[in-house]
């Protein structure tokens, strides 16, 4: 067992240059030392030669006091103190060692609160037992530090390790999302109470447009994102299961069911989960061969990751989770997995929609159009999927079938169920406050002007809906003048008196 020589003295590591000459040491150092196939976490740990802490880009830099003996053991608690648990890190440490050195390693502080977690680390994860009598002590220990990731509320008691596994997830399917600056100012907020507040003074009849519109807009933009121009009644089609989202509880029917919709024409499509490999990117244009930018899970996995997912689902919505963030867990989890051929996009985006009202996010009767916002930062959103995907292709071992697709040949499940969820989380964050501060808003004022408007051309000159409708727009495409067209065909019953008429009241009410 590699117990010593696992710090680094170094100014630039894997290409990434230092704020400063100093030591790298944690999850960093131990990925080198034991040489582990996984990327570099999201940031790296670096103790300084001076007297000073701070961050710079990537790098977390504490002051020279932090220096601690060079040992595996102490590297670890290092780890778990100051940068939280990395439970692919984990996994992939503990298929290394031999299980007598780990029992080694756990007889250093027998009863501290860091051995116990490395403990119930190797068990939980590896699902075998160590040769370790059950503790007697009586104070239990959280798992996660909720000063650094956010877990769940109420956590299981393991009287084996007294240890409170207080994970958000499953032994299957657990992301892990670290607490930011930036999301703990979004979750206080409260995002979900502005929009509810915001909301109680719309008149209900406007409400139920808006409903309407907005199911419609995060249909179409869903559709967008995918870069497709659905037919509307396809469109509308999936909009109405949008519209009921969080209705039916997840499970591998259900999936199927709304993969279902989706696909409107099957002929060309292997429906239901993959039978073989995935990938999303290019093709080489001379040989057809895949360049891949994102790599899916392999079929023999899918069942399992499916479950896992499902269960974390579950799991979360039974406890205080903050909605965004299990939203974020569960649909990024998903779309990562890719366990359909095709329609992983637009069921991403409607399981945003299931968890946002499962955890009663999303009320008021309002559909929370949020792939409206998805498109409207559309280089954003493929930046947040490439953040997870381009680091793991350095890690994936494949070849190229016969039919030009893709095989992987390593093991690679973990990567699927044990990623950090964090970047994925704030854009989500991200997206759902430009939808209540701007498009909920932006719509219903739109329509609470639009039926300003119309009850104007009611009162006036009886104009049928259609009429008003096509009215508004031509108005609309032409700055709030008729077109010599629409004054001589489809509105050629108004006088020119009428037709300036309605005019002024456009620009005073829009």
């Amino acid at each position: 067992m590699k117990t010593t020589n696992i710090s680094i003295k170094t100014a630039i590591f894997r290409g990434l240059q230092a704020p400063e000459t100093g030591t790298l040491v944690g999850y960093g150092a131990l990925i080198e030392a034991f040489n582990l196939a996984m990327p570099l976490p999201e940031s790296l740990s670096l103790i300084s030669e001076k007297r000073r802490n701070y961050r710079e880009n990537e790098w977390i830099v504490y002051s020279n006091k932090t220096q601690f003996d060079d040992t595996l053991y102490k590297h670890l608690v290092f780890a778990l103190k100051n940068e939280g648990i990395n439970l692919f890190f984990f996994k992939k440490l503990f298929e290394i060692l031999p299980e007598n050195e780990v029992v080694e390693l756990l007889s250093i502080e027998g009863t501290g609160q860091y051995t116990r977690r490395i403990w119930f680390l190797y068990e939980w994860l590896l699902e075998k037992e160590l040769p370790i009598p059950n503790l007697e002590i009586k104070n239990y220990v959280p798992l996660v530090d909720e000063k650094l990731q956010y877990s769940l509320t109420d956590g299981e008691r393991s009287s084996r390790h007294r240890i409170i596994n207080n994970l958000p997830g499953t032994v299957d399917f657990c992301p892990l999302i670290r607490k930011t600056p930036k999301l703990e100012k979004y979750r206080s907020e409260n995002l979900s109470t502005q929009k509810n507040n915001y909301l109680k003074g719309i008149r209900k009849s406007v409400l139920q447009r808006a409903s309407a519109f907005l199911l419609l807009k995060d249909s179409k933009a869903s559709f967008t994102i995918e870069g497709e121009s659905p037919k509307s009644k396809r469109a509308a089609r999936w909009g109405q299961a949008i519209g009921q989202a969080g209705m039916h509880n997840l499970s591998h029917g259900e999936f199927k069911r709304l993969q279902q919709i989706v696909i409107e024409n099957t002929r060309f499509v292997e429906m239901g989960y993959r039978k073989k490999g995935g990938f999303i990117g290019e093709r080489d244009s001379d040989s057809f061969s895949p360049v891949p930018d994102h790599i899916s899970a392999k079929t023999e996995d899918i069942e399992q990751l499916m479950n896992g997912l499902i269960t974390t689902n579950n799991l979360l919505l039974n406890d205080e989770t903050d909605a965004v963030l299990a939203a974020a867990v569960i649909s990024f989890g998903f779309v990562f997995i890719h366990p359909f051929v095709d329609g992983n996009g637009r069921i991403h985006r409607y399981l945003i929609h299931h968890v946002l009202s499962k955890k009663d996010f999303s009320d008021q009767g309002l559909i929370f159009p949020v792939s409206a916002s998805i498109l409207n930062h559309i280089s954003d959103y493929q930046k947040v999927l490439e953040n997870y995907s381009a680091p793991l292709l350095d890690f994936m071992e494949w070849k190229e079938t016969q039919d030009h697709n893709i095989e992987v040949t390593n093991n690679t499940i973990d990567f699927y169920r044990y990623f950090d969820a964090t970047k994925q989380a704030e854009f989500l964050y991200d997206c759902v406050k430009d939808t209540i501060i701007n498009i909920i808003p932006n719509e219903v004022t739109y329509l609470t002007k639009y039926e300003e408007f119309k009850s104007y051309l009611d009162n006036i000159f009886e104009m049928p809906d259609d009429m008003v409708a096509l009215l508004v727009r031509f108005l609309e495409q032409n700055n709030g003048i008729f077109s010599n067209r629409a004054k001589v065909k489809e509105f050629k019953q108004l006088s020119p008196s009428e037709i300036a008429d309605i005019e002024e009241n456009y620009k005073l009410i829009f």
